[in-house]
């Protein structure tokens, strides 16, 4: 479902979905840009949730995964270790053609900063105080990690993105070191809004997104 759509922009509302398929559809994309027209194919945001699913990093190593239990997991594209993915769990996939952003000089790092700034706003919404860690990659709750961030840039296309916990059953990442990082404990956004709900977050993130990459 298409929520957003410019000459430069289409944020997309995809179903609960297993994360294979999307992965597909991720790398066809990516892959269709890099071979034909692309400046034709406007850059894309996808807001989804998975099925559980624990996913590694095209490097990641075996053990980081502590005990296995009856979530898949699945090798993928992406820097990075193992992480989960889950219900309740807002993944926003960043589909964007960084030479259509030069305007705001959006190099890799910048890139990565911004999509951080636009979390921490996010969350600043609902008073949680948050960070980023130059060092760790994602965004932090008091040392605990509350969003994971895992892009891949090929030839100049990024895709993969953020993984934002909002109201899900965290146990799950018991059974593996979140990220790489042993003993890293996971938060989430109903810790400190109760009630909150993956409708609410969709709604809430989209002008932040629309602010940095409707250009």
């Amino acid at each position: 479902m298409i929520k957003f759509e410019s000459q430069n922009l289409k944020i997309l509302y995809l179903p609960k979905s297993e994360y294979s398929p999307i992965l597909d559809k991720m790398e066809s994309f990516t892959q269709k840009k890099i071979d034909n027209n692309i400046n034709k194919i406007i850059n894309n945001i996808w807001l989804l949730e998975h099925t559980p699913v624990y996913t590694q990093g095209k490097n990641g190593k075996p053990e980081h995964i502590l005990r296995r239990n009856n979530i898949p997991i699945i090798q993928t594209s992406r820097g990075g270790q193992i992480t989960y993915h889950g219900p309740g769990q807002l993944m926003v996939y960043f589909l964007l053609d960084l030479k259509s952003l030069k305007s705001k000089d959006m190099g890799p790092k910048k890139l990565i900063n911004n999509i951080e700034n636009i979390v921490i706003s996010l969350l600043k919404k609902y008073n949680i105080n948050s960070y980023s860690k130059p060092d760790a990659p994602g965004i932090y709750v008091n040392e605990q990690k509350i969003c994971s961030i895992g892009l891949r840039i090929k030839q100049g296309q990024t895709y993969h993105g953020i993984a934002l916990n909002v109201n899900m059953d965290l146990a799950p990442f018991n059974d593996i070191n979140p990220c790489g990082y042993n003993k890293l404990t996971m938060c989430q956004i109903s810790d400190f809004v109760p009630n909150i709900t993956l409708d609410k977050v969709k709604e809430d993130i989209m002008p932040l997104l629309i602010k940095d990459f409707n250009i």
